[in-house]
């Protein structure tokens, strides 16, 4: 795909176009970032630019070698995922030994590593070898969550490219073009760092049930402290919901923003967008400084279970403070 398809990442698609288009394109690039920052599809897109048929520091994306490398059918793009738990050195010499066949083509081979911090102490090594040493013109790509985690004497050999985590409305408009439901994406893109685990998220079934369950409570407590306890009880006992208390609080601090907004009448930014009516009432009933209150709590529930608190009393202070307790 094009440069231009790639959703954010403007300094870094900048900075490879600039490169390719002055044939200063260094022959060893770390790419780090959350996942579904764009890294992969950075790559594959800076590997099918060098070959191209169109030229021009972009890929056209439909070229019969823009094809081939979207496919992993390139001779000369190679990709090097975990066997298991790692980067064997098995999988480096044996990238190698391809490398060392003479290629047809002009320009430079691409391989392509996914979770590089993954490389085992004797894989690694045997990368540097690689990157001292190459037996062709090559760009190495190396992919990951953790540039520290690499050799420094790897890291000293490569120009490390950093990939933001893109901006929520930038996500949510890409997963929309997607056809996916708008009650999930706006949520998603907001606990999401990309679009692959926004995605994934979206596709979870106790996402869903989370999002209702939080929905459910805010409703209940408008009834009433008793009503929001045997709520909470019953989610607090069910399957996977009670696994993932953590999203719900993260969640209801999404619903307090919501609150907020609602009171300023600002419904274009809203999160929960279903039920808005009701939810416009619920917002003016309480001042913002309870909202904000109810926003801290449900931060510091994230803490106590973390630190292994009980799930079900941690639950029930938190719709205490939601009914306006401290």
């Amino acid at each position: 795909m094009p440069f231009r398809d790639i959703p954010g990442q403007d300094r870094v698609k900048s900075l490879l176009q600039s490169a390719l288009r002055a044939g200063t394109l260094s022959h060893a690039y770390v790419f780090e970032g959350p996942r579904g920052t764009g890294r992969r599809a950075t790559a594959l897109t800076l590997a099918q630019a060098l070959h191209c048929r169109e030229g021009g520091g972009d890929a056209c994306g439909v070229c019969a070698e823009c094809r081939k490398i979207a496919g992993g059918n390139h001779q000369d793009v190679i990709r090097i995922d975990t066997e298991g738990a790692a980067v064997k050195i098995d999988q480096i010499r044996d990238l190698q030994k391809q490398f060392a066949y003479k290629t047809t083509g002009e320009n430079p081979r691409v391989y392509i590593i996914e979770e590089a911090e993954r490389l085992t102490p004797q894989a690694a090594n045997a990368l540097l070898k690689f990157l001292e040493e190459p037996t062709s013109a090559t760009v190495a790509l190396l992919l990951t969550e953790n540039a520290q985690a690499l050799l420094p004497t790897i890291l000293s050999r490569a120009q490390r490219l950093v990939f933001l985590p893109l901006p929520p409305e930038t996500m949510e408009r890409a997963l929309l073009e997607e056809g996916l439901p708008p009650a999930l994406v706006k949520p998603a893109v907001r606990l999401a760092s990309g679009l692959d685990s926004a995605r994934e998220l979206i596709q979870l079934n106790w996402f869903a049930e989370i999002r209702n369950a939080v929905l459910q409570l805010a409703k209940e407590s408008s009834r009433g402290f008793a009503a929001a306890m045997l709520a909470g009880q019953a989610i607090a006992g069910k399957g996977e919901t009670s696994e993932h208390l953590d999203t719900l609080f993260d969640l209801f601090a999404l619903w307090c923003k919501d609150m907020i907004l609602l009171q300023r009448k600002q419904t274009d930014s809203v999160v929960f967008i279903d039920q808005l009516e009701f939810h416009a009432k619920q917002a003016v009933s309480k001042p913002a400084q309870h909202w904000v209150a109810v926003m801290d709590e449900a931060l510091r529930a994230k803490r106590r279970l973390r630190a292994h608190a009980n799930p079900q009393l941690v639950l029930e202070r938190f719709l205490y403070a939601l009914q306006g307790g401290t």
